[in-house]
């Protein structure tokens, strides 16, 4: 399993150079993107934060490139449909996909197959931003602390809800868990909605919630919010510290989206779209407008995006044996 995962991470970084073989019709024109309308696939159904990114990404691709770029909806299969026709596309810059960190570093370790492979299907070329997790739970539990001392004295008994097995707020509470040392009851659902529900009425503890969908049940007093999982706290929300802070360091639980390429895409068209990219989500007004939803800059450019998948793989399949999740 080592030797396996070092060549997966060895792979994954040298993704990326491409050759002139994948420039296509847009060599033939000497300019990308020309007429030809560039689809982004989004994996996921209309609609909700996906579609704010993509929207934003398609402003300024436009902006900054010229031509067409829409956004081509295709959900299903745990994301991977939109995301295995996108690694099965022509690498020659006219399908991209939008995707986050579940997609490309989770779904490969929980599915038996994805039908894609994020260490040898994809030219990265950038991030976009990373979405804030926070764990949230209903009002009667006054700190993380509490809630932890109260499943180490009643073994089994306090719940955790997630919109699914082997979903990143599975992982990032059982990793919580494991180093608090207290066992936790899994509730999974269907949807964040359903979960967040269940857990402003009391009928479940707390969840790992991105801010988006809890922030009315936050505001209108139904939860508390008990920690950021990320590296920092967030800035709209001063007064809630990071998991880290309370007695866990280097706790983190990343949620970053990106867009990517089919493998083997030209570099000239592929430098033209990473330097797009981190040109849109460098821009100050573009993410004042994207911080009341949670989403903060994350890293930009491409090697760093390649170094940050081949991390969370590596974590993400120590995660999932740990979790004892059999694939699907």
């Amino acid at each position: 399993m080592g030797a396996c995962l070092a060549l997966r991470r060895r792979a994954l970084l040298g993704v990326g150079g491409g050759t002139l073989l994948g420039l296509g019709s847009a060599q033939g024109r000497g300019t990308y993107p020309g007429q030809r309308p560039v689809s982004i696939i989004i994996p996921y159904a209309a609609g909700g934060i996906p579609d704010v990114f993509g929207n934003s990404i398609i402003q300024g691709l436009t902006e900054r490139l010229g031509g067409t770029f829409v956004m081509d909806h295709k959900p299903g299969a745990s994301t991977t449909l939109g995301t295995r026709l996108a690694a099965r596309a022509r690498p020659d810059g006219y399908t991209l996909v939008f995707a986050g960190n579940g997609t490309f570093s989770i779904t490969p370790f929980v599915l038996r197959n994805a039908g894609y492979d994020p260490a040898k299907d994809f030219t990265w070329l950038g991030m976009t931003g990373s979405a804030l997790y926070l764990f949230v739970a209903h009002p009667r539990w006054e700190s993380l602390e509490a809630l932890l001392t109260a499943a180490r004295r009643r073994v089994g008994q306090i719940s955790y809800a997630t919109w699914g097995v082997g979903s990143s707020a599975h992982l990032g509470t059982f990793d919580l868990a494991r180093r608090a040392g207290v066992e936790l009851v899994h509730v999974p659902y269907n949807g964040t909605a359903a979960a967040l529900t269940d857990v402003s009425t009391g009928r479940v503890d707390f969840m790992l919630s991105t801010l988006a969908p809890a922030k009315p049940h936050l505001e209108a007093g139904r939860m508390r919010a008990l920690g950021v999982a990320a590296p920092t706290r967030y800035r709209l929300l001063p007064d809630v510290p990071t998991v880290a802070e309370q007695g866990f360091p280097g706790y983190e639980v990343p949620n970053w989206t990106a867009v990517a390429a089919p493998a083997g895409l030209a570099s000239p068209v592929a430098v033209a779209l990473e330097g797009a990219l981190t040109a849109t989500f460098a821009d100050e007004q573009l993410m004042a407008r994207l911080e009341p939803l949670g989403i903060t800059s994350a890293p930009t450019g491409a090697q760093a995006l390649r170094e940050i998948v081949a991390r969370d793989l590596a974590t993400n399949q120590e995660l999932v044996r740990r979790a004892g999740i059999i694939p699907e």
